[in-house]
């Protein structure tokens, strides 16, 4: 069983969360390592993000499953 869904809208929004997630951390590091104090911002964006894409990815996950049961 593959670990991610099928490609479809769920997926599509889980991946873009997470390039987010990434690009917030480094954004936030990058921000630490100058001095400046708008990495907090840049944290708390990569912990919504980061939620986000474990929303939609486990919505897919769900999904997928209530489909191949129901086709069952």
């Amino acid at each position: 069983m593959p670990s991610l869904p099928p490609p479809g809208p769920d997926r599509r929004l889980a991946v873009l969360a997470l390039a987010v997630c990434v690009l917030a951390v480094a954004a936030a590091v990058v921000s630490f390592v100058e001095g400046s104090f708008v990495g907090i911002v840049w944290v708390l964006l990569a912990g919504v993000s980061s939620n986000m894409a474990w929303y939609y990815l486990r919505k897919a996950k769900l999904d997928r499953a209530r489909r191949t049961g129901a086709a069952a």
